[in-house]
């Protein structure tokens, strides 16, 4: 049997790179949620959105119709007509209120599903609905209940700042209450984008760390520190953006409506064509609608998602574990713990850095001298090339200015001439 390590492949990609994000890719990426498991979220955020928008015509409609239907058996201008008219109204609004409340749990619970098809699809994992919605289910009644805690405190403050500005405008004066009205107005918007920023991140921490709504809110509050302004940014973007789509599709289309209104009806006799022209309009408009609305919900909930995963990343190091998790379970192990319950709230140790700067002081005392090296033997002296007494003297230099070409000798003669013995 071989020694070496068995093959393995190379991790399956995600829809986002296992690191900490920038403003472009959380940007770009909150798109690809909707992509990689279309029939799921765009099919179910759909249903939810056609679901709610139903509830909430039909329930209004029914009920105002059935109290204001009794309106045409009394006779206009007596008390009874006044006091029915009031009743009527009261009655179709606070059904209109509690309707509404049942469309937005309804997309809370939309928001739930993307959380968890988002953090399989961060690990390239791809669930259908049935599982998503059995991982979902234990946390939703939590996400239900800080929905709820959410409104009623926004009720709250509303109702006590609109009375507040009715007792000064009944009390001081009108103009005053108008002014404060406008400043109220003018400082609600950074007001709710602050808050709106600061708690993003709890949906996800209910889901993913099963956490309570305290702990929720906590978790969201620090994790955002330090990453406020791009997802703020985010978030703006995405909402800027579906809202520019929406008024776009609802302009043209109500164009359309008083054009087919007007060539059908031109007498303004209604008819049974202008009737149907007008029905088949308005459905029109409001499949668009929804389905905008669909997809903006969609990469919304994504986009928050993946701010909770960069901060986590940052802050925790959750890239680590998500890294770990991925290469386990290629290479075949299975029962591996929740990546998402793990490290939370730990904060990774920082890595040594290297001191730079002047070199540390020597173990030694400034009074006392260093040690001193161990003594060296002496190096052999070379041999001295000087003349000796046995050596005759050097001869003298030659002078430049005395100086003469040296006269040849006989066996110079000899040496350069050729010998005249030989032909």
């Amino acid at each position: 049997m071989s020694a070496s390590p068995a093959w393995t492949p190379a991790p399956r990609p995600g829809i986002i790179p296992l690191h900490p994000l920038g403003f472009g890719t959380l940007l770009g990426r909150s798109f690809a949620a909707l992509r990689h498991n279309p029939a799921v979220l765009f099919g179910f955020a759909l249903g939810v959105q056609a679901l709610a928008y139903l509830i909430l015509i039909l329930g209004v409609g029914g009920i105002g119709w059935l109290t204001f239907s009794r309106l045409d058996t009394l006779r206009q201008g007596t008390d009874e007509f006044d006091a029915v008219l009031t009743g009527s109204a009261l009655i179709t609004g606070l059904a209109a209120f509690v309707l509404g409340l049942l469309a937005t749990a309804l997309q809370v619970v939309v928001q739930a599903v993307v959380v968890g098809e988002v953090s399989h699809a961060v690990v390239a994992e791809k669930l259908r609905l049935g599982t998503l919605w059995r991982q979902v289910r234990p946390s939703l009644g939590r996400l239900l209940a800080y929905a709820a805690l959410l409104l009623v405190a926004i009720g709250i403050l509303i109702a006590a700042v609109t009375a507040a500005i009715i007792a000064i405008g009944m009390l001081v004066h009108p103009a005053l209450a108008i002014g404060l009205t406008v400043l109220v107005v003018l400082g609600a918007i950074p007001l709710s984008l602050w808050l709106n920023t600061k708690l993003l991140l709890v949906p996800s921490a209910l889901i993913l760390e099963r956490a309570t709504i305290r702990g929720a809110i906590a978790r969201s509050w620090v994790l955002v520190r330090g990453r406020f302004w791009p997802a703020l940014g985010v978030i703006v973007v995405i909402s800027l953006l579906f809202g520019t789509i929406s008024q776009f599709v609802s302009i043209p289309l109500s164009f359309v409506s008083a054009g087919f209104s007007t060539i059908l009806t031109p007498t303004g006799e209604p008819t049974g064509g202008a009737i149907i022209g007008f029905v088949v309009t308005v459905v029109l408009t409001y499949a668009i609608t929804l389905t905008v609305q669909a997809v903006g919900l969609v990469v919304q909930s994504t986009a928050s998602v993946l701010i909770y995963i960069d901060c986590r990343m940052r802050r925790e190091g959750l890239d680590v574990e998500l890294l770990r998790y991925v290469e386990h379970r290629d290479a075949g192990v299975t029962d591996l713990p929740d990546p998402w319950r793990a490290r939370v709230g730990v904060t990774p140790m920082p890595m040594p850095m290297p001191a730079w700067g002047p070199p540390p002081a020597p173990p030694w005392s400034a009074a006392a001298p260093p040690p001193a090296w161990p003594a060296q033997p002496p190096a052999p002296t070379a041999p001295q090339n000087g003349p000796t007494a046995d050596a005759p003297p050097p001869a003298p230099r030659p002078d430049a200015r005395t100086w003469a070409p040296p006269t040849a000798t006989a066996d110079d003669t000899d040496a350069s001439e050729p010998d005249a013995r030989w032909p």
